[in-house]
């Protein structure tokens, strides 16, 4: 893992007419930009999704956690084996 991989790495968004920034490590920033592909949004409009339901979080914690129980999400879904028993 190189340093530049793991430094935040600040990116600037305009939410609902205001402009915030985010700082995230690399691996997030591209587990968000495929999670905004698949959910077929844009990646400021995933960001103000987030920024909705965040609560008192800060906005870039509240992305990690976002994509940590996106990931987890979509874990379960691919190992679910519909319930059979057999």
């Amino acid at each position: 893992m190189t340093e530049s991989s793991v430094r935040p790495v600040k990116r600037s968004f305009s939410i609902r007419g205001h402009r915030t920034s985010i700082s995230l490590e690399h691996a997030f920033w591209e587990a968000l930009k495929e999670a905004a592909a698949r959910e077929r949004v844009s990646l400021a409009g995933l960001i103000a999704r987030i920024d909705e339901r965040r609560g008192d979080a800060g906005l870039s914690s509240a992305v990690r956690v976002w994509i940590l129980d996106y990931v987890r999400m979509a874990g379960a879904v691919t190992s679910y084996d519909g319930g059979n028993r057999d």
